[in-house]
């Protein structure tokens, strides 16, 4: 034996290996069950012709379950090292089912203008649809706006599913109405973020070629 380490040797160091978190852990857990409640939240919002407190009572308490297990899920994921491919596609898919659920739902039972819910869909889909478009350039990440965009989008939604009157009602409005600009403001910075992180991306490509001739 020489007594020299492998790495002074020139033998490299074996990649260390990394384990990736089981299907079954806390955060994956919670992400299915988000998914679980968004039939439940729609029967119990549907329930009869859809006027009953009572059963919107339940259907609030059912979308509120849903919108915490959505605060929890990621923070657990990161925390603890729980992130998985199949967490990275359910979470978003479940965000945007419970959400686009309830306004489809409350448009349909004429609580909700149509607009409204086709100005926050549209919004939705089409950032998705625009990550997709720029993810060989990079990701881009949660903003602060858009985290405010999605509590101003959860409350509002949760108030218009509870039988609300007078003032109630009345705020209720005004908080969809800062939920839909912030949908559309967030949404523009994010348009925004794309075609700057798409010209970088095509800029280095560029410069790539051009350094291999």
């Amino acid at each position: 034996m020489s007594g020299v380490p492998a790495s002074a040797a020139g033998r490299p160091r074996p990649a260390p290996v990394v384990r990736q978190a089981g299907l079954w852990n806390i955060a994956n857990v919670l992400t299915m069950l988000r998914l679980l409640l968004v039939p439940a939240f729609v029967m119990l919002l549907m329930h009869g012709d859809g006027t009953d407190p009572a059963w919107r009572a339940f259907a609030w308490a059912a979308f509120a379950v849903a919108m915490i297990t959505d605060v929890f899920d990621g923070h657990l994921a990161r925390a603890y090292n729980l992130v998985t491919d199949f967490g990275k596609i359910a979470d978003p898919i479940a965000d945007k089912t419970i959400m686009g659920s309830a306004l489809i739902c409350l448009s349909v039972l004429g609580d909700l203008p149509w607009w409204v819910t086709g100005v926050i869909l549209f919004r939705e889909l089409g950032i998705t649809l625009m990550r997709f478009w720029v993810i060989k350039h990079g990701v881009i990440p949660a903003s602060r706006g858009g985290k405010i965009k999605t509590l101003a989008q959860g409350t509002a939604v949760g108030m218009y599913v509870l039988v609300l009157t007078g003032p109630l009602a009345t705020f209720r409005w005004w908080v969809m109405a800062v939920a839909v600009v912030l949908t559309v403001a967030t949404g523009l910075d994010y348009v925004r973020q794309a075609v700057v992180l798409r010209r970088a991306g095509l800029a280095r490509e560029r410069a790539g070629r051009d350094a291999e001739r």
